[in-house]
């Protein structure tokens, strides 16, 4: 490009720059002036972000949470417990129940992401990414034969018509003698037995199939029989067992159920004692050691007699990791508030108990639910303190920043002021040195261009009293300057005489007078002359 045509392209860009660092200038100083203003937008600004805090962090949680099968005694208990969130309105944390074919089916619903929540068996699937929120019931394996002719055991058996002795005698020698079967009193005697399994479902068999290994029983050779644990009594009518385990709380309907279709009226079913539970709860830590109690059954005998060594279980309420701790310590703190309420119409209610919050858990305990068992839940300040130091240090950096902007720019148009008033100083010399009406015209131009600049609004502002005397003055005496000057110029032109007439010898030949001093000469006094006047 040929430098002719550079330079022009190079002003023009130098130009735009100039105009655009003079519109962000302006901007600025606009900015300046709206100081206060932007101060107290920042704090309803900072106003609204807390009361916005303070309405979410009130505003109830909705979890979800699986549980199963459906028509379990630990669906209806879930399901209560949602109502009764529901009904508090003093409630952050509400249930939506969520029914699965039975615990597995749960767990997986709470890996997969599915759910919040879940009700787990401990040796069914548990999930690897739960945490214990609270223990939902203790479970036990009751181990009982049947009392005879009670309705497990098929019932009294009808009596048979009295015969006359002479036949009965016939009958006997005709027909051998069977050996009746031998009475069960321990879990080896099991062996080619039928035994009547009753629990909440999947993992039932193995916690059997645990029993009878432990006890050297093959599994093959018992035969097992399922029995409906919404309706006990009807399914030992229908298949008649020889001994009967029934799983879950020792308050749920379908183990007293149990117990009772093992009964016959006068005597109860004989417990079978799991001596060996310590032993099968090490090889297996999904189990644990537990304790049928003496008389926990009631009736018109204790039952059992003598406390019972078993097995036991439990069900959790767990949850995902991710959940967070403030809003898992409210749901426990509202399980453990409901279960009081819900005891009279739900007797496993009361059964819910604390999770163990060692660190070396089985299974370990959320974060929130441990806070709130162990009395360390955080406040609204505990959780949000470093959030709200950092947003005050912050809005103080800020303000500073806001501060410091404004007094730049004030200090920008004091300099700007005193600028335009030493121009005004200057122009009074400048009119003193004007020799023509053309020069004082420009100078006239001048001042009204700085009036100009000095009026209008963005200069306006801030204008203090002692800078508007400034201006008065300077302006007043910058006037009287040009006006002294133009009427000495335009007087020198009308009485200018040619050389070598009689006027000017007359004017030669005059005494010299020195002239009283007009306002020029006031305004020079009380203004500083120019440089070369």
């Amino acid at each position: 490009m040929p430098l002719l045509v550079r330079r022009p392209v190079a002003l023009g860009a130098a130009r735009d720059r100039t105009s655009r660092s003079r519109r962000a200038l302006r901007r600025l100083k606009i900015l300046s002036r709206q100081t206060p203003l932007l101060l107290l937008a920042g704090l309803f600004v900072v106003t609204g972000v807390v009361a916005g805090l303070f309405y979410f962090n009130d505003r109830p949680t909705t979890l979800r949470i699986a549980v199963g099968p459906p028509g379990s005694e630990d669906a209806r208990l879930v399901q209560a417990i949602a109502q009764q969130f529901g009904r508090d309105r003093s409630t952050t944390v509400r249930l939506v129940p969520i029914v699965k074919e039975g615990p597995g089916a749960a767990a997986r619903a709470l890996q997969n992401r599915e759910v919040d929540l879940a009700v787990v068996r401990r040796d069914v699937a548990f999930p690897a990414a739960a945490q214990a929120v609270a223990v939902l019931h203790d479970n036990i394996a009751v181990l009982m034969v049947p009392a005879e002719g009670s309705l497990a055991a098929g019932g009294p058996k009808p009596e048979a018509p009295a015969r006359p002795a002479s036949r009965r005698r016939a009958k006997a020698s005709a027909t051998p003698a069977t050996p009746a079967p031998a009475r069960i009193d321990s879990i080896e005697a099991l062996a080619g037995r039928r035994v009547g399994l009753v629990g909440p479902g999947m993992g039932d068999r193995e916690i059997l199939g645990s029993i009878l290994r432990q006890y050297q029983v093959p599994i093959d050779k018992v035969t097992v029989v399922p029995l409906d644990a919404r309706d006990v009594a009807g399914a030992l009518r229908a298949h008649p067992v020889d001994a009967v385990l029934a799983l879950g709380p020792v308050a749920s309907p379908h183990v007293a159920g149990a117990v009772a279709a093992s009964s016959n009226g006068r005597t109860g079913p004989t417990f079978l004692e799991i001596g060996a539970s310590e032993v099968i709860a090490a090889r297996m830590p999904v189990y644990e050691e537990a304790e049928l109690k003496a008389g926990v059954f009631g009736g018109q005998t204790p039952q059992p007699a003598d406390a019972v060594e078993t097995l036991g279980f439990k069900h959790y309420i767990v949850a995902r990791r991710s959940v967070p701790e403030d809003t898992i310590a409210d749901l426990t703190r509202q399980i453990f508030m409901a279960r009081q309420t819900l005891s009279s119409e739900f007797p496993m209610a009361a059964r819910i108990e604390k999770p163990d919050t060692d660190r070396d858990a089985a299974v370990p305990a959320h974060p929130g639910a441990a806070a709130y068992i162990d009395d360390d839940q955080k406040g609204f300040f505990d959780r949000y303190s470093d959030f709200i130091y950092i947003g005050a240090m912050a809005l103080s950096g800020v303000g500073s920043g806001l501060a410091w902007l404004a007094s730049h720019l004030r200090a920008d148009t004091r300099s700007r002021r005193q600028r335009l008033l030493e121009r005004l100083l200057g122009l009074i010399g400048k009119a003193h040195a004007a020799r023509d009406l053309a020069a004082l015209a420009a100078l006239d131009r001048e001042i009204d261009a700085i009036l100009a600049r000095v009026l209008l609004p963005s200069s306006r502002d801030g204008l203090d009293h002692v800078s508007l005397a400034a201006y008065t003055l300077a302006f007043d005496q910058a006037r009287a300057a040009v006006a002294a000057r133009r009427a000495q110029v335009a007087g020198g032109a009308a009485g200018a005489v040619m050389p070598g007439s009689d006027a000017a010898a007359a004017a030669k030949s005059a005494p010299s007078a020195d002239p009283a001093p007009g306002p020029s000469a006031t305004i020079l006094r009380m203004t500083k002359p120019a440089d070369g006047t």
